[in-house]
């Protein structure tokens, strides 16, 4: 059964269709009627949101009288740095933007759900995955970066040589199931989350709705700070000269 297409996505796909279709045609997919998703429209318009936010950050930045929206970004800063001492990643401010960006990006996304007429994006499978992919991607880099390519291979390896037809085998399938872990428990959270208080919202009218609401933004919050501390996690791991 097709999607009911938000009031977004219906515009684009009204005014903007071959646009879309151009960049398919360039991957290899073949036109489409309406190309544009809810997903991809909920993805676009997060970025636009954070695009703006940070213009007016950029525009109103100010040591002397921070305002209101400079003092969330620093506190949201220094949460982030603070959670990669703990986990024990030190002296990495040159993850310290990926980190942000993707906890603030997670959060949106999640939280954008609650305004009527839009939904969470990463309540749709391919938007978890994609991130999932970035941060393997970003954590393999660096960890070749740090190490060097031989000195991370042979992390794959174990401990001992004559382990290594064991160790490998299981190592691929450990990484590789990173990329699972991290977007199936966000989409899983999230999908969940986001039907249950549809569901409450079309029962009841004030109490329950509010209460499932802020349930939502827990979920969310919680969500994003999952998938950001295991990235963490893993940028540690593949960067560790001891591991």
């Amino acid at each position: 059964m097709p999607e009911q297409e938000l009031w977004l996505t219906k515009l684009l796909n009204d005014h903007s269709a071959g646009f879309a279709n151009a960049f398919l045609g360039l991957a290899g997919f073949p036109a489409q009627q309406r190309p544009w998703t809810n997903w991809i429209s909920m993805e676009l318009l997060v970025i636009a949101i954070l695009f703006v936010l940070v213009l007016l950050v950029r525009m109103r930045l100010s040591v002397d009288k921070p305002g209101a929206l400079q003092h969330v970004f620093e506190l949201t800063y220094g949460f982030v740095k603070m959670t990669m001492e703990e986990v024990g990643l030190h002296h990495g401010e040159r993850y310290l933007p990926y980190f942000g960006t993707l906890f603030i990006f997670i959060l949106l996304m999640n939280l954008i759900g609650l305004v009527p007429s839009l939904e969470s994006p990463t309540m749709y499978i391919m938007v978890p995955l994609g991130l999932a992919l970035a941060t393997f991607v970003y954590y393999n880099y660096h960890g070749i970066r740090e190490l060097g390519l031989v000195a991370y291979l042979k992390q794959f390896m174990g401990p001992v040589a004559w382990l290594a037809v064991l160790m490998i085998p299981l190592e691929l399938i450990s990484h590789l199931a990173r990329i699972l872990s991290l977007s199936v428990r966000l989409y899983a959270n999230m999908f969940a989350g986001d039907q249950v208080t549809l569901a409450f919202l079309s029962l009841t009218k004030l109490v329950a709705p509010v209460i499932f609401m802020l349930l939502h933004v827990f979920v969310g919050l919680l969500q994003a700070y999952i998938f950001m501390i295991l990235a963490m996690i893993y940028i540690n791991i593949a960067t560790s000269h001891e591991h």
